[in-house]
């Protein structure tokens, strides 16, 4: 079989599942309401999982949950009957970290397998030891690089995935209880405060200093997006399904756009890389580092500033209806106003740019100045808009943050 590259999305809830295919991924990872690590995202409801997974086979993508918190005897009476569910409705993979859950999920289902990055699996003995106990694919830990997975690749049947965008962890995947001991909260066990983010102080005999020093830089693969592909990396995973639309409809546009070039021509230009990397300095982002993907992250690799990563832009609204020639009804995520300047995102082509010269309430009797979030109004049409394309602005310098 020829080598197809997967372009793996995070999907924190339904609409950024959505969001993720259009734009091109064909595959999301998603989590249920419980057995993952992120308790604080949105995650699915059953139905919503169903709804998930029916979107996305109808448009080619494939759906992945993870499982992949570290459980005790008690999280695994439930576990059995979820494990059903998700065989029942075609997920097509489940994210595992646990040997106690492979096992139950191997007894139950014939589900496959992915071995989630909290395994921490780095080297070529790990990998062969999961591949025994039944796992399909390994996701390594964000300390390997692209040479690791190509050798793992080479010595097994795995598939293999490896993050080519999104936050880092300082610590090794799957082994970090920081917030544990400042928070209370288990960081294996869904409750992660990312304490590794706070500002400390440093103390010796002779000063003190503070520092971020633990917090990382967020990883930006696009550069090396050809080692990877011509290494036939299987996935390309994403990180971050905590964050919102406009990232998830970037992040997955910028790489699937280079892909897609790479399919067609054999390379990618450094005319589609510079297009891709402009709009991923467009959003909610700490400054970019391609750590460990080539060698060892150094300390040029640690983000030692304050939280200050707001994008350019911020998300006004979804296309809920498009009109050829006469209007979009727009889907309000955020206050804006008539007369501002917005811009289209199309799936696949460029940005649109254009002004809302009329905004009316959804019956069309009534002309308003500014629109409400919540709320269901209509502005002009604009070339390439289809359902689920997102609307977006400049942010207002110092009172937005990008979503």
């Amino acid at each position: 079989m020829s080598y197809s590259p997967e372009l793996l999305a995070p999907a924190g809830s339904l609409e950024k599942l959505k969001v993720a295919v259009l734009y091109g991924a064909n595959a999301v990872y998603c989590g249920g309401q419980q057995f993952g690590l992120r308790t604080a995202a949105e995650n699915f409801t059953n139905d919503e999982l169903l709804e998930g997974v029916e979107f996305a086979h109808a448009r080619n993508a494939q759906v992945f949950v993870v499982l992949n918190g570290f459980l005790h005897d008690k999280d695994l009476v439930s576990l059995p009957e979820f494990l059903y569910f998700l065989e029942e409705i075609h997920v097509d993979a489940v994210i595992v970290s646990d040997i106690g859950v492979v096992e139950t999920v191997k007894e139950h289902t014939s589900l496959p397998i992915h071995l989630s990055t909290q395994a921490s699996c780095l080297n070529v003995e790990s990998a062969k030891l999961w591949e025994k106990m039944g796992v399909k694919r390994v996701i390594l830990g964000r300390e390997a690089s692209i040479a690791d997975g190509a050798l793992i690749k080479k010595h097994t049947d795995l598939e293999v995935e490896l993050f080519i965008h999104g936050s880092m962890c300082m610590a090794y995947s799957g082994n970090c209880v920081i917030s544990n001991y400042t928070q209370g909260r288990d960081s294996n066990r869904g409750g992660c405060a990312h304490s590794c983010r706070f500002e400390y102080e440093l103390e010796n005999e002779n000063s003190k200093q503070k520092a971020y020093f633990m917090s990382s830089k967020d990883l930006n693969g696009l550069e090396h997006l050809e080692l990877f592909l011509g290494s036939k990396i299987d996935s390309l995973k994403i990180e971050g399904r905590m964050k919102g639309h406009l990232y998830a409809a970037t992040v997955a546009k910028s790489y699937s756009r280079a892909i897609r070039e790479w399919k067609e021509t054999g390379s990618v230009s450094r005319a589609t890389l510079e297009k891709s990397l402009n709009e991923l300095n467009k959003i909610s982002h700490r400054l970019y580092t391609d750590t460990n993907l080539i060698e060892s992250s150094k300390e040029d690799s640690i983000f030692d500033e304050r939280e200050q990563v707001e994008g350019k832009y911020v998300t006004v609204g979804f296309v809920e209806e498009s009109v050829p020639g006469k209007h979009l009804v727009i889907d309000v995520k955020k206050a804006f106003d008539k007369g501002d300047t917005l811009e289209l995102i199309p799936f696949v082509s460029d940005e649109v740019s254009f002004k809302a010269k009329n905004i009316f309430t959804l019956n069309l009797k009534e002309e308003i100045e500014r629109t409400n979030p919540g709320s269901l109004v209509k502005i002009p049409y604009s070339e390439n808009a289809n359902r689920f394309s997102l609307i977006r602005r400049k942010t207002l310098e110092g009172s937005e943050v990008n979503q």
